[in-house]
């Protein structure tokens, strides 16, 4: 096991280097640059060259992307030019209304999923089954934006119950930070509890068709014991292999969810960078992103390990 951590974490910094060279190139790419964007409409010909100059946009390519990695060993992921402030600094101010959204849907994702995934799956072709069904696949072709709007027209509008949009930090009020983060938080659960929900009823399907099964219920073990003590733990993996997929994505940034709701976390931030062309901000957010994805998923195999004692890795 620890040469297989060992061997990840050695995987982590070349895809880490391929992702900072795509990204940096494909900046480079899109038409416009950030001397035009903070310079504007009016801005001469004159003006431009000299701005592009101090920003060190008139560099060699190759040159422009040392001077950033060289940024990014500093530990800063690179300067953003709008606010000439380190990536990572604003990355840190971001992140834990990120942290928030993606907990508190996980939360939500999960109180769906488990109880819908476990009847659904020992119960099958019943109604709850039915319901469960349904349940996924309007979740899955249901638009997060369109989603989003609804529940906030509904309980933000219309019945006021919930406010709009913003963030409240839950050190300064929990109780108000827990009413501006559920209607995004459950936009984000609904999308989440979807696809597992599908997962589960799949794997309890098939683990409840098992030897081990049969032998635990001929021992005269009680049917909770059964589920939650023997089918549910071997039904689990391919739930967290998309859980893991999905939690990185979220931690990542729900950008459409995030501008829905105005919510002050790192898609929004990545979003802004882009229409700003801020090339530094965009630059840290996505390596700072890859970064967690690739630890979120690293976390996962290791789960595996746990899950089911006959997974090992070499």
């Amino acid at each position: 096991m620890q040469r297989y951590i060992i061997r990840r974490f050695i995987e982590m910094v070349f895809v880490l280097f391929l992702v900072s060279v795509i990204v940096f190139t494909v900046l480079r790419l899109v038409p416009g640059d950030a001397a035009s964007v903070l310079m504007g409409i009016e801005a001469t010909d004159a003006g431009l060259a000299q701005l592009r100059h101090e920003m060190g946009l008139d560099q060699p390519i190759y040159v422009q992307y040392v001077f950033w990695v060289r940024e990014v060993l500093k530990g800063n992921f690179g300067i953003s030019w709008q606010s000439k402030r380190p990536a990572l600094f604003l990355i840190q101010r971001r992140f834990p209304a990120t942290v928030l959204l993606t907990l508190s849907a996980t939360l939500i994702g999960l109180l769906l999923t488990i109880p819908l995934g476990i009847l659904a799956g020992i119960r099958p072709f019943s109604a709850i089954d039915t319901f469960a069904t349904t349940f996924a696949l309007l979740g899955i072709a249901m638009p997060g934006f369109w989603l989003g709007l609804m529940l906030l027209l509904t309980f933000a509008v219309w019945l006021q119950w919930l406010p709009p949009s913003g963030y409240v930090p839950p050190q300064d009020n929990l109780g108000d930070a827990l009413r501006h983060v559920l209607l995004p938080a459950f936009t984000l659960g609904i999308g989440l509890a979807a696809p597992l929900t599908r997962f589960l009823r799949s794997g309890m399907l098939d683990v409840m068709n098992q030897d081990y099964i049969r032998t635990a219920r001929a021992k005269g073990l009680r049917t909770p014991t059964v589920i939650l003590g023997h089918a549910l733990k071997n039904a689990l993996l391919s739930v967290v292999t998309v859980m893991g997929l999905l939690f990185g994505s979220m931690l990542g940034g729900a950008i459409i969810t995030e501008s829905v709701f105005n919510w002050p976390g790192i898609g929004t931030l990545l979003l802004l960078a882009i229409q700003q062309r801020d090339y530094g901000v965009v630059q840290g957010v996505v390596l700072f992103v890859t970064l967690i994805f690739m630890i979120v998923n690293l976390g996962v195999d290791i789960l595996y390990a746990f899950l089911d004692p006959r997974i090992r890795f070499a």
